[in-house]
């Protein structure tokens, strides 16, 4: 959990991934194509990258723990979550808000 939290402190916008999870991939295109610059954590190339899955699950509440997005240091989801706030016009001003976007 410290390196989760260490991470998730790192950058505006960390999202935690695997490299063979579709959904991941998707969220990271979908900030990428916002202009974000994210910080990307392959928990599969990571050497406690199970222990995190595991922490990041049960802060989700779901498993697999992968997306799970931190914006500004705090946990905002996964796929679901994220996708529905920028349909719902709220991810800009986060991103915003959390100095991940300048514009």
């Amino acid at each position: 959990m410290d390196r989760v939290t260490r991470y998730a402190s790192q950058r505006a916008v960390v999202i935690f991934s695997k490299s063979s999870c579709c959904m991941c991939h998707t969220v990271t295109r979908l900030f990428s194509e916002l202009g974000v610059n994210t910080m990307v954590v392959e928990l599969d190339n990571e050497p406690q990258g199970n222990e995190m899955e595991k922490a990041l699950a049960r802060l989700l509440g779901r498993s697999p723990g992968v997306p799970a997005v931190f914006i500004g240091g705090r946990l905002v989801g996964s796929t679901e979550k994220v996708m529905s706030l920028h349909l719902g016009g709220s991810l800009v001003p986060m991103l915003r808000n959390a100095g991940a976007l300048w514009v």
